[in-house]
């Protein structure tokens, strides 16, 4: 498929808040709908979602901020009285993560059993690949608040995400690599359809400005199970690049960043990407000596979540001291209710139908929140509902049509702080 080019402006939001990520719990928590979710209670029918997001695995770190959004969603809509005169019910299940598709395979079976009418998820690209179809193919909305992979752009009705693809995060990064004066970029990047789409973007945003990239092209990527980084390090640093990204999820990421410490690199030249960044601190398993990374940097899509939404999500988990893609996440459960609503029917195929419309496709009253939108919903006026995550109306590939990429620091405790917010707008 044909990659859309994308052009980047810089939104001047500053800042110096810290993130941390969380682990999350290793147990499947289970909200089981009463009566049949196609019909009970008002007219239009019962609303049913699933989540399939990462409790477990190498992405396990971004399972409850993903939840919480989901859950903050569901109980604004329920309090106030739910949609066709019925409670949204929820079920959350595991995804884990491509080496474990055995997981998201038995919970999007599990789903698709329950006749849910939407699934939110999956966190990673590889996953959602291995059972979109399944999902889709049963006429079940597939909204994904975190895949970026290139490929599922447009790849079916049914598939809607409010993480930017790839082209906007690479684009960000790759720019910010440039910014910083780096005119040749090694990239660490493993085999996985997330690492190899970003690659793709950053390499030709990186030779198009007259760079180079010096190691991590096709054919030069790793497998996600390798162990060992020794070799694959000495053969990145023996290209003398001016600076390295890591592409790779937190499985990978701590035991490459050891050995390019070990081997010299000078860590303030290191980037990060979403599937690894994380609060490494001075301590733990995964934890590096004081300043290990100090100066290096991150990007993550998504809009920075304010104080106030913040404080929201740790109503419904006070646990929570990580928020990434919990806005997409809330945006994703929010959207999928209104769509059903403005259809009339608690049904895959009403909620697949005006999902554009719901987001601004068609231009309309500007909204925010359950209980103003859904009153100008039911009243039959169009609505731009105005996402949280700060992602634009969907495009013809059920794509956002622009959203906001986060630039983050590492400090000398090897934890990242906010920096600025670039947005992106991906042209068709």
């Amino acid at each position: 498929m044909t990659r859309a080019k994308t052009f980047m402006r810089t939104a001047a939001v500053v800042g110096a808040l810290s993130l941390a990520l969380t682990a999350c719990s290793s147990g499947t928590e289970t909200e089981t709908p009463s009566g049949d979710t196609g019909g009970s209670g008002g007219e239009g029918g019962q609303l049913h979602f699933g989540t399939l997001l990462p409790v477990t695995g190498s992405l396990s770190q971004l399972g409850p901020p993903e939840i919480a959004g989901v859950d903050l969603a569901t109980k604004e809509i329920n309090d106030a009285g739910g949609v066709f005169g019925n409670e949204l019910q929820i079920t959350h299940t595991d995804s884990s993560d491509a080496d474990n598709a055995q997981v998201a395979t038995e919970s999007s079976q599990q789903l698709i059993s329950e006749q849910v009418q939407t699934i939110i998820g999956a966190a990673s690209s590889s996953v959602t690949l291995n059972v979109i179809d399944d999902i889709t193919g049963s006429g079940i909305v597939q909204f994904s608040p975190a895949n970026t992979a290139t490929e599922l752009s447009g790849y079916s009705p049914f598939f809607f995400r409010t993480a930017p693809p790839d082209s906007v995060q690479g684009d960000a990064l790759a720019n910010l690599m440039l910014a910083d004066g780096a005119s040749s970029v090694g990239v660490l990047v493993f085999n996985d359809a997330y690492g190899t789409g970003l690659r793709d973007t950053v390499e030709t945003v990186v030779t198009e400005a007259g760079g180079s990239i010096t190691y991590g092209t096709s054919g030069q990527e790793f497998d996600p199970n390798e162990t060992n980084y020794s070799g694959i390090v000495s053969d990145v640093l023996a290209t003398n690049p001016d600076a390295i990204t890591i592409i790779a999820f937190t499985t990978q990421t701590p035991l490459i960043v050891r050995e390019l410490e070990s081997q010299g690199f000078d860590m303030s030249k290191l980037y990060f990407v979403d599937g690894n960044l994380q609060n490494f601190g001075t301590s733990g398993e995964n934890g590096f000596p004081e300043g290990t990374l100090e100066g290096a940097k991150g990007t993550l899509p998504g809009a920075y979540p304010t104080e106030e939404f913040q404080s929201r999500l740790l109503e419904v988990n006070p646990d929570l001291s990580d928020f990434s893609y919990s806005a997409e996440s809330y945006d994703a459960t929010m959207m999928s209710a209104l769509a059903a609503l403005k259809g009339g029917a608690a049904t895959g195929a009403a909620i697949q139908e005006n999902l554009p419309a719901i987001s601004g496709a068609n231009g309309g009253t500007e909204c925010t929140g359950w209980v103003e939108c859904s009153e100008l919903v039911s009243s039959g006026q169009e609505i731009h509902y105005q996402a949280v995550s700060g992602v634009g109306p969907f495009n013809a590939q059920n794509d956002p049509s622009s959203a906001f990429v986060g630039i983050y620091e590492f400090d000398a405790n090897n934890e990242y702080s906010f920096v600025e917010s670039r947005e992106g707008v991906v042209a068709e």
